[in-house]
């Protein structure tokens, strides 16, 4: 059973349906004790960092996502949700964020450059994660955020993208791993990277 966890914030039924398409048995849940009685977690993210943070403690979330995921459960975050894997953020400076990952989160500059950053874009992808099995390099994903992570552990990216800059477009840490893009909006080579992690 994977945890889809529900915080009022993210796109829970896209995400929920590619998941069952790829194989899983879901539950949609903002419930501390579900995740003890899940196998896996997905946290879908849509939404502003400080909101978001503000409303895991308000359901009693903080601890219990930080223990499962040090427990090892195996944890995806979505864009938001990988967002807030990390320390802090430009968009609410002075929130703490879950600080499973050392490192901030940046807000795209540049002169001409659109944010935020929306469409489709490729990624470059590290030898051998067992997420991106069948994923080429160079594969297109789509993309919808104004901010980018920056992990202080540089051997915890996953996946690159170039926009403006070359930034961090995926990360894999032990049982952790978060997407900046949507694998649920990303056709088939998208579903296949939720195939791979529900096999996990």
């Amino acid at each position: 059973m994977i945890a889809v966890i529900d915080y009022g914030m993210g796109n829970l039924r896209s995400v929920q349906k590619a998941l069952e398409v790829a194989g899983a048995r879901t539950k949609v849940t903002s419930c501390p004790e579900d995740l003890d009685k899940c196998d896996k977690i997905v946290f879908p993210g849509v939404g502003a960092f400080g909101d978001a943070m503000k409303e895991l403690d308000r359901l009693g979330l903080i601890e219990p996502l930080r223990d499962a995921i040090f427990d090892g459960k195996p944890f995806l975050g979505l864009c938001l949700g990988m967002q807030l894997l990390f320390e802090k953020s430009e968009e609410a400076p002075g929130v703490e964020g879950l600080c499973v990952l050392r490192g901030d989160v940046k807000r795209f500059r540049g002169i001409g450059l659109k944010v935020p950053h929306m469409g489709w874009n490729n990624i470059r992808k590290k030898p051998g994660a067992e997420i991106l099995k069948g994923v080429p390099s160079g594969a297109y994903m789509y993309f919808v955020h104004s901010y980018y992570v920056k992990p202080r552990d540089k051997d915890a990216m996953l996946t690159s993208t170039d926009y403006g800059i070359n930034f961090v477009s995926g990360i894999c840490k032990c049982n952790v791993y978060g997407l900046q893009f949507h694998p649920e909006k990303s056709q088939a080579l998208g579903l296949k990277i939720l195939e791979n992690f529900v096999k996990l």
